[in-house]
């Protein structure tokens, strides 16, 4: 039976997940309330089908309404079949009680345009498309007394058939299954499943109703918000999920507890869980143990976060998307991964311990995840057919025609012309071809990094050199997130800032040092001249900033009527704010957002929260070769160390230290030294300052009065190593000080 209805939007707030599943309350009269979610491809105005109970229904979508959004359906009951027709009913659901039981083990009929393929295991069948049904468009067939939808592939028309799988049967066939990629899942009736632990807090003092405030709840750090009614000194109560907060102690945890405090680099930033909707939340504490919620620029502690908003695009192959910079503290990811059925595939609680993982058990769980998201072979799977003297060209047309369920399937890979069968060397050879030349500078897509020759940044001025530039980048975000699926590895290092915007990470003043040094030496000089009562105003700076694009010296506003603005006393912080944020998103925005995008259009992002951008840079790119007697034999020494050099019991307690770390270890002090883990291919002598000169991997001696911990500085590849009192302290300290240069979960 099918019927028509009209839905409307529901107002209830679902925490902005993209649950799917039954959602019915029975209401007086006989009806039934469902929930159900606009599908990708419908527009307003349009219709598409749903099951409802035990019939499929159609809805138009109302025209204040988008894809993905939530509405409301009341279907009537169904008439009660009179006896006369229970005789030649065709269906187990039309007839009496006793003969439902006795017949519990009979099916009705299948529909008259499907057949079963013989000595097919699991049982597929081929489905003859109806006359009326055009691609992408669903259409219901009845198969072993499950009444599914089949949706019509875009290379089908009326008339030809499809092979399909069918699931298997229900036990209860009183009720086909519901259509779990269109029908929302009550959540009152998952929460009600989930086993909670009660807490109870009392407001502290200057908290103010409907503001947040952060505290360690069984060792979790939380966000919680005081209620409109509530008082400081007044107790709250809240629940969280027992997964959450029994969590395992390791000594490794303690030690980067205790020396929170007293790391000088630490910029305060870490990702937490809030208590309303347990999504991920960055905050900032202050000196005295509060949420920090100054929202002035700070050139110490501020810090945004980009921000993508997803919207549905032309193609439905092909979202778009707005990308944006926001405060740190308002940027909130999902906690929550669903599979493509819609149920629950990883909760918060465990990608809060994900992330607790070492590295190599990171990247297990993150590929043992990937796979259950992968299309199943006998699902659907790509063939990639490619020319060689085309390979960027051909890859282009072919990876941007796959929709993001595509990109999700198994891929196989044949250049034309050339025999060979793809049992994964072809693959690898295709994702380092293909990043190899969409990398190459002569491209003009991208350029080498000002600060820094090992890595690549988004070249602002791309659309000269490439009118399609833009589904370039998308492109490449499809490949970068494909190869992390697909354990490939991507054959290009990025600037640190890139992989925290993949992340959604923080970003703060101090990297814009990572990519020009000479710019961020200039905004440091105006914050000084106004801290020490000079009049800025004399610089005669405006808020604009110089590009080049071609060899042509280009001056453009970073805020709107930016050249109009005079830097003065009173403004400089919100100039230095808007450089940074031109600088290090806005000048290649529209870039960006595209790779991030296709990015997304195969990896989920709370999947990504496991990881910093350390290690999302190990796992892109793969851990490096590094030769320990080049790096020392190519290694140069200043300060404490000038005269002595290698020969000191410092530096040799630290190579010593160097010898005895794995690869990972290795690669990651390599990135806090260089700001990158990939190796120039002539080796470490060839390493490159910011000025593009060479600039060799340098240790600095100091005491311990001028620094108690190692640190890096990127720009001319130095490491501070203060002389330490024995190789047991210097390994400790050495080692907080390379793992502590990001941020992540404050799990205490």
């Amino acid at each position: 039976m099918r019927s028509w209805f009209s839905g409307r939007r529901s107002d209830q707030s679902e925490g902005g997940s993209n649950v799917n599943g039954v959602g019915a309350n029975s209401i007086s009269g006989g009806s039934t309330v469902f929930r159900v979610i606009v599908p990708e491809n419908v527009q307003p105005g349009e219709e598409f089908q749903v099951f409802a109970g035990s019939r499929i229904v159609r809805v138009r979508c109302p025209l204040d309404s988008r894809p993905g959004q939530s509405l409301q359906i009341t279907v009537p009951a169904e008439p009660t079949p009179s006896p006369s027709n229970n005789s030649s009913s065709n269906s187990i659901n039309d007839a009496p009680p006793e003969t439902r039981q006795r017949n519990n083990n009979s099916f009705p009929p299948d529909s008259p345009n499907v057949r079963r393929i013989e000595n097919s295991n699991p049982a597929a069948y081929m489905v003859d498309i109806p006359p009326d049904i055009q691609a992408g468009q669903q259409f219901p067939v009845t198969i072993q007394g499950q009444q599914l939808m089949v949706t019509c592939p875009p290379n089908a028309r009326p008339g030809q058939s499809v092979r399909i799988v069918p699931p298997p049967a229900p036990t209860n066939l009183n009720r086909p299954p519901p259509d779990d990629s269109q029908i929302r899942q009550n959540p009152k009736r998952q929460a009600s499943e989930e086993k909670t632990q009660l807490f109870e807090v009392e407001v502290p003092k200057g908290v103010q109703p409907g503001a947040p405030f952060a505290l360690l709840a069984g060792g979790v750090r939380v966000l919680v918000t005081c209620p409109p009614n509530a008082r400081p000194g007044q107790k709250i109560r809240f629940k969280l999920p027992l997964a959450l907060t029994q969590k395992r102690s390791t000594e490794a945890d303690s030690a980067l507890t205790k020396i929170k405090l007293k790391y000088g680099d630490k910029d305060g930033w870490t990702r937490t869980v809030r208590a309303t909707d347990l999504k991920f939340q960055w905050i900032r504490m202050d000196e005295k143990g509060d949420i920090d919620l100054n929202k002035r620029f700070n050139f110490e502690k501020s810090a945004y976060v980009r921000k993508l908003e997803f919207r549905s695009g032309v193609d439905p192959r092909i979202r778009s998307g707005i990308l944006s910079l926001v405060p740190a503290a308002e940027s909130v990811v999902d906690s929550k991964i669903k599979s493509a059925s819609g149920q629950d595939l990883v909760t918060y609680s465990q990608l809060a311990e994900a992330q607790r993982m070492s590295f190599d058990e990171k990247v297990d769980w993150f590929q043992a995840t990937c796979a259950k998201l992968c299309v199943e072979w006998n699902e659907g799977h790509m063939r990639m057919n490619v020319r060689r003297e085309y390979l960027l060209g051909d890859s282009v047309d072919a990876v941007m025609s796959l929709s993001r369920r595509d990109l999700r399937k198994l891929w196989r890979f044949e250049f034309i012309g050339e025999a060979g069968i793809d049992a994964g060397g072809l693959a690898r050879e295709w994702f380092e071809l293909v990043c190899r030349e969409i990398f190459d500078p002569d491209t003009g897509l991208w350029s080498y990094s000002a600060s820094n020759q090992m890595s690549m940044t988004i070249n602002p001025a791309s659309q000269h050199y490439c009118e399609d530039h833009l589904v370039y980048y998308r492109f490449l975000g499809r490949v970068m997130g494909k190869a992390m699926f697909d354990r490939q590895l991507v054959n290009g290092h990025m600037v640190k800032h890139l992989y925290k915007h993949i992340l959604g990470w923080p970003i703060q003043f101090k990297d814009l040092e990572s990519i020009d040094d000479e710019y961020y030496g200039n905004l440091k000089q105006v914050q000084e001249l106004a801290a020490q009562g000079h009049d800025v105003s004399m610089l005669s700076l405006d808020f604009t900033t110089t590009i080049e694009i071609l060899g042509e010296k280009i001056v453009v506003p970073i805020v709107e009527g930016g050249e109009d603005i005079e830097v003065t006393n009173d403004n400089y912080p919100e100039f230095v704010e808007a450089c940074l944020k031109y600088k290090l998103m806005g000048c290649v925005k529209e870039q960006l957002n595209e790779l991030l995008l296709g990015f997304f259009d195969v990896i989920p992002e709370p999947l990504l929260t496991i990881f910093d951008f350390q290690e999302l840079e190990l796992l892109m790119c793969g851990l490096p070769t590094i030769d320990m007697e080049d790096w020392q034999l190519e290694t140069e020494y200043s300060g404490e160390y000038e005269n002595i050099g290698g020969a000191h019991q410092t530096v040799q307690w630290f190579w010593e230290t160097l010898e005895s770390w794995d690869a990972e270890m290795k690669a990651r002090l390599l990135q806090f030294v260089t700001g990158t883990s990939g190796v120039p291919a002539r080796g470490f002598g060839v390493l490159q300052g910011n000025d593009g000169s060479i600039r060799k991997f340098t240790i600095h001696g100091l005491s311990v009065e001028q620094c108690l911990y190692p640190r890096a500085h990127t720009c001319f590849n130095r490491l501070d190593l203060p002389l330490f009192d024995s190789k047991e302290e210097l390994a400790e300290k050495l080692k907080l000080a390379v793992t502590m240069s990001s941020t992540g979960f404050d799990i205490e």
